[in-house]
């Protein structure tokens, strides 16, 4: 059993990572990025792409970062910046059509064969507990970052001047305007952090087990029902929907292989019933 949960607990690691950048825009900007996950993906290959061209894996899994930053800030300030408002549907249609074209230029860049990042044995190392039990490095490393990323996002939210700026935009972008504060420069800089997440998710996705560019959708609806089960914008909700997620699919993994998938979306729906606002929704 506890073998079990603590399996369920390094997956929701993983699924952390991929729903904080998800609970940061929505905090934030109240926006819901359909193309959360093949932004994932885009990142996984984009760290590929820097290794092909010759630089160490290990400094192309970081110098995507800054680059993940750029392209966040640049598609907010002169993109979605443009669709915010009280209709929720120009930013989803928006971000459904970037889904597309990432799909679609991922498909033809490196074809549909699914691929991994290379790690140096990092994702075949274990650490002994006991004499029955062993964890993976990596797993083990995709958790504590997924800790580190989400007590950094609720620090800088409440200790920040920059996390001060994103909470008041997300209160009343107009009062925040009468105050001195830029929204859409206030937007584009959530997203630049939300997409340095977002990057990060996807390399460890992609040294974790293969991508392919057709994966976006299903990291997607993981990240979304995190989110969704933890309550919108929290980020220990996100965090506690993720852990949730990834202990019944492992769950369901267990009683079956096909049923883990499944599992995991049963406790979505079953948690939408009893708490639609989820777990730990976000408070004012």
């Amino acid at each position: 059993m506890f073998e079990l949960l603590l399996q369920g607990v390094l997956l929701g690691g993983l699924y952390t990572l991929f729903a904080l950048g998800l609970s940061l825009m929505f905090g934030v900007m109240r926006l819901t990025n359909t193309a959360h996950g093949d932004f994932i993906i885009l990142g996984a290959f984009g760290a590929l792409a820097l290794n092909g061209w010759g630089l160490n894996p290990w400094v192309a899994d970081v110098v995507v970062l800054p680059i993940a930053a750029l392209l966040g800030y640049a598609i907010q300030r002169y993109v979605l910046n443009q669709t915010l408002g009280k209709d929720p549907v120009p930013s989803l249609v928006v971000t459904f059509g970037l889904s597309i074209v990432i799909q679609n230029a991922l498909l033809e860049t490196f074809s549909a064969d699914p691929r991994s990042i290379e790690s140096n044995g990092l994702n075949i190392q274990s650490l002994v507990l006991s004499d029955s039990l062993a964890v993976g490095v990596l797993p083990a490393l995709i958790l504590f970052i997924a800790l580190i990323a989400t007590v950094g996002l609720q620090w800088l939210f409440a200790n920040t001047r920059l996390g001060r700026a994103f909470r008041a935009v997300s209160d009343d972008p107009e009062i925040a305007e009468l105050m001195g504060l830029r929204s859409k420069k206030v937007y584009a800089l959530a997203t630049a952090l939300a997409f340095m997440l977002i990057a990060m998710a996807g390399v460890l996705q992609g040294l974790r087990t293969t991508v392919a560019p057709s994966d976006g959708p299903m990291l997607l609806l993981f990240a979304f029902e995190a989110v969704i089960m933890g309550g919108m914008g929290s980020f220990w909700g996100t965090l506690a929907g993720s852990m949730l997620l990834g202990v019944t699919q492992q769950v369901g993994f267990r009683l079956d292989p096909g049923w883990g998938v499944w599992a995991g979306h049963l406790m979505f729906l079953f948690v939408l019933l009893v708490k639609p606002q989820g777990l730990f929704p976000k408070t004012r």
